[in-house]
């Protein structure tokens, strides 16, 4: 190997290779802008502690009430024109924002399908304990999806079905509606009951 060829090769080795510096980029705050969070705004629509609107004040005049009463100063409207900002204490604004979120939280409710299972020959006190269930799954809000599934010769006797389903529609009329009736699916009719 020539002395040539191996400067050449050693030369590439020793070269790193440099990226151009990216700055991370800033964090983004969840939540309305606050004091000096609130930038490329000249004149803003203030609404003081008290509740009363003050007009079109420009922003550092605004943030100086703000501070003079030991307040911040919030973007409340951020997207009109002025923004409308409000002097308040941001701590407690935010404190009261999470509190109102976690109580939506809490009224929000999937409703469910839930399933009972019956049979087309099911006795009295079987058909009672699924009618219970199903009385309660009414009570909590639920859909509640009938399957009754037919064995071997008893898709002769589809009838025998039919009549068990129209007995639980009239068994549930007043706490429930039927929302799809009775669909023959391969071996078993299906209905689904929604509450009243």
């Amino acid at each position: 190997m020539s002395h040539q060829r191996r400067d050449a090769r050693h030369s590439q080795e020793n070269t790193a290779i440099r990226r151009p510096f990216r700055a991370a980029p800033a964090p983004v705050k969840d939540g309305p802008r606050a004091n000096r969070d609130i930038r490329g705004v000249r004149d803003v629509q203030l609404i003081d502690d008290t509740g009363a609107n003050r007009g079109v004040v420009s922003f550092f005049e605004a943030l100086k009430i703000a501070e003079d009463a030991g307040l911040d100063l919030v973007e409340i409207a951020p997207n009109s024109v002025p923004p409308v900002c409000k002097i308040l204490d941001y701590g407690r604004f935010r404190f009261l924002e999470q509190k109102k979120a976690s109580e939506a939280r809490k009224k929000q409710r999937t409703i469910e399908i839930k399933e009972i299972k019956l049979r087309p020959g099911i006795d009295k006190h079987d058909y009672d304990v699924k009618m219970k269930a199903m009385h309660g799954f009414f009570e909590e809000g639920d859909k509640v999806k009938v399957t009754l599934r037919f064995r071997g010769r008893e898709m002769a006797h589809q009838d025998l079905g039919v009549k068990v389903l129209e007995r639980v529609k009239a068994d549930t009329v007043e706490v429930a509606k039927v929302e799809s009736d009775w669909q023959l699916e391969g071996r078993q009719m299906v209905m689904v009951l929604a509450p009243r």
